[in-house]
């Protein structure tokens, strides 16, 4: 079975009724988790965005603090799952300033949990390729917000 174009989808959206609409939405959110995710965003989160930025710096931490292995193999796989999660979290949000904040968190979580990452080259890669986009990302926010940030960003690189 071929996926229809979003267009498509789109016409089609808009001559449904708002009962088949709330149906369609549903039928949605029984199948995958993430569409779950995403619905819960925007019905309830997308109004109050300091909330679910806190609340998600809030789950970063609590993840890292999950981790108990002294492996860096394992601590690895961890890592990079917590940052996946926080990956689906900016893609919900959309917002730069919001994949900025939970960036620069989820860089001062790794730093600060694992200030011997050195040891290990993948760590290392993962901490460099996340400075690299978030210095992409603050470079597309106003000025006024870029050196806030940047002032956030040079106390994690010291």
């Amino acid at each position: 079975m071929k996926a229809a174009t979003v267009k498509e989808l789109k016409m089609a959206l808009k001559q449904c009724s708002a009962t088949e609409l709330v149906d369609h939405c549903l039928s949605l959110a029984k199948f995958k988790v993430e569409c779950k995710e995403l619905l819960t965003y925007l019905l309830f989160d997308a109004g109050n965005e300091a909330g679910y930025v806190a609340e998600v710096k809030h789950t970063i931490t609590l993840q890292f603090e999950d981790i108990t292995s002294p492996n860096y193999y394992y601590i690895k796989k961890s890592v990079r799952k917590i940052l996946r999660n926080v990956k689906k979290y900016i893609r919900y949000s959309k917002q730069k300033e919001t994949a900025t904040e939970l960036l620069l968190h989820f860089c001062a979580e790794l730093k600060n949990n694992y200030p011997d990452m050195q040891r290990s080259t993948a760590m290392l890669n993962i901490y460099d390729r996340q400075i690299a986009a978030l210095q992409k990302t603050m470079a597309s926010l106003h000025e006024d917000l870029q050196y806030d940030y940047q002032q956030e960003l040079e106390e994690l690189l010291k």
